[in-house]
């Protein structure tokens, strides 16, 4: 059988190939990655951000920590240092998810995503680990085995967006799956934290078996909102100030 080309070559290579044309472009250089400026997905360590829904039926509450800590990842001989985003979310007044997320900005402004560590809920108890992936796969002790391996970083938000932009913050099928679209940009939009402008809306889609998923983000704050079949909520108190 012929050795498939990507085992043999450098993640240099990889890189060039992930990031070639689109909203990605070419090969992303991390001179400070964790300078995260991007208006969409800002990052201030210590903020908190909780939104409020429901999901299935049932009252959901969603708390995202903006943590001091950081996790380096290799890209080739380059060490990038990504910032980690915790979020906990809570159905029917019990613990359902806590996940890791490993956020970095290049320097064209983009913002990449280095994977995510989830650890479901049972009854109080891990349950579980779907959905985990990181850049390089389980490094840590802490890593749960069945981590994928993803051969390079995904853009989570472009510097700039624009309507028709795509770009696939989860590309590691079948394990996770994402392509985003924006579809309107320079919004105004409720929630029960108030009214928020200059912000966008976005469509995620996937070959999963997941519905499709819209999300509405706003300068300075990120992500606000977000609504699927079964799914809702909405941003209830922030610490990040929208711009």
């Amino acid at each position: 059988m012929r050795t498939p080309i990507a085992v043999v070559l450098p993640l240099s290579c990889l890189l060039v190939m992930r990031f070639a044309g689109g909203a990605e472009g070419a090969m992303p250089v991390f001179t400070t990655p964790p300078a995260i400026s991007n208006p969409y997905h800002p990052f201030t360590p210590d903020a908190v951000k909780v939104f409020h829904g429901k999901k299935d039926g049932k009252a959901s509450v969603i708390v995202d920590l903006y943590l001091e800590t950081t996790r380096a990842f290799q890209l080739d001989a380059t060490s990038v240092a990504t910032h980690v985003l915790q979020e906990t979310e809570f159905a029917g007044g019990q613990l359902v998810e806590i996940s890791h997320n490993f956020f970095a900005q290049a320097d064209d402004g983009n913002v990449y995503y280095f994977g995510e560590l989830v650890d479901t809920y049972d009854n109080g108890a891990v349950s579980g680990h779907e959905g985990s992936w990181l850049v390089g796969g389980p490094t840590d002790p802490g890593d749960p085995a069945i981590t994928a391996n993803a051969p390079a970083p995904t853009v989570f938000m472009v510097a700039s967006p624009k309507v028709g932009d795509t770009f696939k913050p989860e590309d590691l099928f079948p394990t996770v799956d994402e392509t985003v679209t924006v579809k309107a940009v320079g919004l105004k939009v409720g929630t029960p934290a108030g009214k928020f402008s200059n912000s966008i809306r976005v469509e995620e889609t996937t070959q999963l078996e997941d519905p499709p998923e819209t999300k509405w983000y706003t300068r300075g704050v990120g992500v606000i909102k977000g609504r699927t079949k079964g799914e809702a909520f909405g941003l209830v108190a922030s610490t990040l100030a929208a711009q």
